[in-house]
């Protein structure tokens, strides 16, 4: 079961990075985010919310270790973790943060959570 859970998580990584990477201004869109006279926040929405989550996510299936797993985990950590530190200096939250950041919580505890004999 934490096998397909975790093969699971990584799909909706890459489907996830998937719109940074195709729709980069939807995305921006979505993330309330502007794009500018420059491309250079399309091309960093495509490499850092696009690019590095659908590598990421399917060098993990690939690689089919449980440690690959958790790592893609640790990564959605340190998203979380951005998001609650803007929940905490950031006035006013957007509801928006909470839904990102419990979307990234709970990808972070099913991937840890079903792997976590291969990394402790």
């Amino acid at each position: 079961m934490g096998e397909i859970v975790s093969i699971i998580c990584c799909v909706l990584t890459i489907a996830f990075g998937l719109f940074g990477f195709l729709a980069p201004r939807y995305t921006a869109a979505a993330l309330d985010l502007e794009t500018t006279g420059s491309t250079m926040g399309l091309s960093e929405l495509r490499a850092s919310m696009g690019g590095l989550f659908v590598i990421a996510g399917a060098a993990a299936i690939v690689i089919g270790d449980p440690v690959a797993h958790a790592m893609i985990g640790f990564a959605f950590v340190g998203a979380a973790l951005g998001r609650l530190v803007s929940l905490a200096l950031d006035a006013p939250p957007t509801q928006k943060v909470l839904i990102f950041g419990g979307i990234e919580a709970a990808l972070a505890a099913s991937l840890i959570g079903f792997n976590h004999t291969a990394v402790f």
